[in-house]
């Protein structure tokens, strides 16, 4: 039996069971004198030294498979796109808000029902046949029953878009990556603008295809050719409101469940806080301003080319509507940042 032990000072060998030989000192190729230690530390003198003495740092061993990335790159700016992507492929993955989408839809088939009565039946001479047939005051009123809807979507979609990555820092890792603070937002917006024109939008749309369908005539669209471009408008209007707002009190906050609370409370305080004011100077305070719905509504009467419902000049509205998009602008601004400054 043979073994080799080696130490930095000195080597053993033993043959079988007989005596082990004399320690034998390490030879080396250093200088007289160095010291023991020193000495025996490179016996084979392979450490390549430098001019001063020291010994050189190891040359490492680069990798001879790399390759230069022959792929396709995005172009800047289209991050936002996959950031809506994944929000819209997660909301969908739940079943209560699926309930929730089908239900918001529940007017566009009745009415178009009522649609295909009047059209298929026009030849009655029936008092329920006027209430049956489209005009422009049906399609005002599909954006104000839809109003109900739009305050789910918004609540249930955006309350935890920003607020679940500030919870968990997730928006440190955004930011980190080549992803600007505008994309971030947008991919954001996007996301719950999808789910908000998915309400209101494509069914009041679809309610007008409809009506030409069963009609088998233009002379609706022709009589009322501002619809299309005044549906469009409100929808947008009403879907950036909702969803600015959303989002600024969603980057307040790292609860979704507070800033649901708090985005539910401002638009139902607002509107009984109107309402009684209201009430109380009999009509004669309109501080429509103060309303979230009030100034909706009023904008609505005005698009569609409707007597306003309030005494309150239209442009109140639209100044307070701009202010409101405007704060909640600066809000993302000031709140969406890679490093959250504490003072």
């Amino acid at each position: 039996m043979s073994w080799c032990r080696e130490r930095h000072h000195a080597c053993v060998r033993a043959w079988g069971t007989g005596s082990a030989r004399p320690v034998r000192r390490c030879h080396s190729t250093s200088s007289p004198g160095a010291t023991f230690a020193a000495q025996c530390a490179d016996p084979g003198g392979c450490v390549r030294r430098s001019d001063r003495g020291v010994a050189a740092a190891p040359v490492p061993i680069h990798d001879p498979s790399y390759r230069r990335y022959t792929g396709s790159r995005n172009e800047p700016g289209s991050s936002w796109l996959i950031i809506a992507e994944t929000e819209i492929r997660g909301v969908l993955r739940k079943k209560l808000f699926l309930f929730v989408l089908l239900a918001s839809w529940g007017q566009f088939f009745v009415r178009a029902v009522m649609f295909y009565l009047s059209s298929n039946f026009s030849s009655l001479d029936t008092p329920a046949l006027g209430i049956l047939s489209p005009s422009v005051q049906t399609f005002r009123q599909f954006f104000e029953l839809q109003e109900v809807f739009v305050l789910f979507v918004t609540v249930y979609v955006g309350s935890g878009m920003i607020a679940n990555d500030r919870r968990s820092n997730a928006l440190q890792i955004y930011l980190s990556k080549p992803v600007t603070r505008a994309e971030y937002v947008a991919g954001k917006l996007g996301a719950l603008l999808f789910f908000l024109l998915l309400v209101t939008l494509v069914p009041a749309l679809g309610l007008l295809v409809l009506q030409v369908m069963f009609s088998g005539s233009l002379t609706f669209i022709g009589e009322n050719l501002f619809l299309v471009p005044a549906i469009t408008l409100y929808a947008f209007v009403e879907a950036l409101l909702s969803a600015f707002a959303m989002l600024a009190l969603s980057s307040l906050s790292t609860s979704a469940r507070y800033t649901a609370m708090i985005y539910a409370g401002m638009v139902l305080f607002s509107g009984v806080l109107f309402e009684v004011l209201r009430d109380v100077s009999n009509g004669a305070l309109e501080l429509v301003w103060l309303s979230f719905r009030a100034n909706l509504d009023q904008l609505a009467d005005v698009i569609f080319l409707l007597p306003p419902r309030y005494e309150s000049p239209w442009m109140v509205s639209v100044l307070a509507v701009g202010t409101l998009i405007g704060v909640s602008v600066a809000v993302l601004k000031w709140r969406v940042r890679g490093v959250e400054v504490v003072t």
